[in-house]
């Protein structure tokens, strides 16, 4: 009997209330189970607003513990309750430290660990180096109870080098949960397709699955997160995808066997030459 992986990714605005964001989120995760999800991704920082758009202190009260913090836990039942996986991302404080992370919840609601963003943005509306310091876990990949996935976060996905690294570990899935929208400085610049494309090209070059959730709405700061979330296979193509303002799940289902065949047929890692990457 063939391997297969059910996944989801949720895409849906949010705001200045955690309790309310994590009921909403909890809602979107039901529903996807329902459709016989078994991963299911959230998108960044659902805590709150997109706060990196500025720099202002308050915004570091905001921050907990990983394995403490109330997304987390409030997570950690639904996950046991429905026999799912759900990165939840946060904003964590480890002593004076600062990070945006994720952490993994298996389908017994067990904490499996920490992955820290390991690239950080620094530009007009995500003004990220302010809030976080760069990840110091390196890349992660982990081993749940549908499958072997890698979880980049947003700014992580324009670098090839983190969805190869994931993948050299043997991730079979890639997750990318993601704030991204309008840029502030340039009304007419539209970063979603490149923002597809870049993902797209992970799935092709490492032929692995990629999801993608983002947030959508205007929120108080003025950002405009575009959505367009998504689920590409092995080729690169979108087997599920929202529009700009869509709100709901998207499900997809994923022959692992077949995948893992088709990589090595591919030979990508076969062929790699590392005597010139040093």
């Amino acid at each position: 009997m063939a391997r297969t992986i059910s996944v989801a990714a949720i895409q849906t605005s949010y705001g200045e209330d955690i309790k309310a964001n994590i009921a909403k989120t909890e809602g979107f995760i039901r529903d996807a189970a329902k459709k016989g999800a078994q991963v299911i991704l959230p998108s960044e920082l659902f805590q709150g607003p997109y706060f990196c758009t500025t720099q202002e202190e308050k915004w570091f009260a905001t921050a907990y513990e990983a394995k403490t913090h109330p997304c987390v836990k409030a997570l950690e039942p639904v996950a046991k309750e429905l026999g799912v996986v759900i990165p939840v991302s946060i904003y964590e404080r480890d002593g004076p430290a600062y990070y945006n992370s994720i952490v993994i919840l298996d389908a017994d609601g067990k904490q499996l660990g920490v992955y820290r963003k390991s690239h950080i943005p620094d530009g007009p509306g995500y003004q990220e180096k302010y809030y976080f310091r760069p990840g110091d876990t390196g890349f992660k990949v982990w081993d749940t109870a549908f499958g072997r996935i890698g979880v980049g976060i947003c700014w992580d996905q324009w670098f090839p080098e983190a969805a190869r690294a994931m993948a050299l570990m043997g991730a079979e899935v890639l997750f990318y949960p993601t704030a991204i929208g309008s840029e502030p400085h340039d009304s007419s610049l539209d970063t979603r397709d490149p923002w597809r494309r870049a993902m797209q090209g992970h799935a092709v070059s490492n032929v692995i699955p990629v999801v993608a959730s983002n947030r959508i709405g205007v929120e108080a700061s003025g950002q405009n997160f575009y959505g367009s979330s998504l689920i590409a296979d092995h080729r690169g193509d979108l087997v599920q995808s929202f529009e700009r303002a869509d709100e709901g799940v998207l499900v997809h289902t994923f022959d692992l066997d077949f995948l893992d065949r088709h990589r090595a047929a591919w030979g990508f890692f076969r062929d790699r030459r590392t005597e010139f990457y040093r």
